[in-house]
């Protein structure tokens, strides 16, 4: 009896775990694939950097250099991108030449009076950098934009001039090749992971 009366007590008190959990039901869309039903759930998009594995301090202390400088000068690039198509609009309405000429001599100044000290202040790694990422923006290089603003004899003589501190106007953006860091870089940039 005792034996019975031990049976129905653990039976009355494991009732509530015995019993059924409620559970919230989620409904999924489903595709018929091949007979069989799949489910079918979107995904949000998701980018995957191909940053290699750096080993020595100083490939480390080099890659923190190249972040830092092209996030310092990509602000650069985009408002560059963004005032050559506003100066490309002003300058398609206008008919004469000389008339483009003193437009491009104003926006000229305007740009050096409003940006030209903080441009000054780059370093030269920096402004490598800059050139490389105008080419990316605009898809033109820093010398056909200035000849196509100011003038083939111009653009020589910036050339010369750059040239004769280590830069290169004529360089184009290799995003698959020389560039990729810097455009793995940017990439995390516009993301917001960096």
């Amino acid at each position: 009896m005792r034996n019975i009366l031990l049976v129905i007590f653990v039976l009355f008190a494991a009732q509530p775990l015995l019993q059924a959990q409620e559970t919230p039901y989620y409904f999924l869309p489903v595709r018929v694939v091949d007979g069989d039903t799949l489910p079918y759930i979107k995904l949000s998009p998701v980018e995957v950097f191909d940053f290699r594995i750096l080993k020595t301090q100083r490939d480390i202390n080099r890659n923190n250099k190249l972040i830092r400088n092209v996030k310092k000068v990509y602000p650069w690039a985009k408002l560059a991108g963004q005032k050559l198509v506003e100066y490309e609009t002003v300058l398609s309405h206008v008919e004469s030449d000389r008339e483009k000429r003193r437009i491009m001599k104003e926006i000229e100044q305007q740009i050096q009076d409003e940006y030209g000290g903080e441009l000054r202040k780059l370093t030269i790694s920096q402004g490598k950098i800059l050139i490389k990422l105008i080419d990316r923006e605009t898809g033109n290089t820093s010398y056909n934009l200035v000849e196509d603003f100011r003038g083939i004899f111009v653009a020589f003589f910036y050339q010369s001039f750059a040239r004769i501190f280590g830069y290169n106007l004529k360089i184009t953006y290799e995003p698959e090749g020389e560039d990729r860091n810097i455009e793995v870089i940017v990439r995390m940039i516009e993301s917001g992971m960096i």
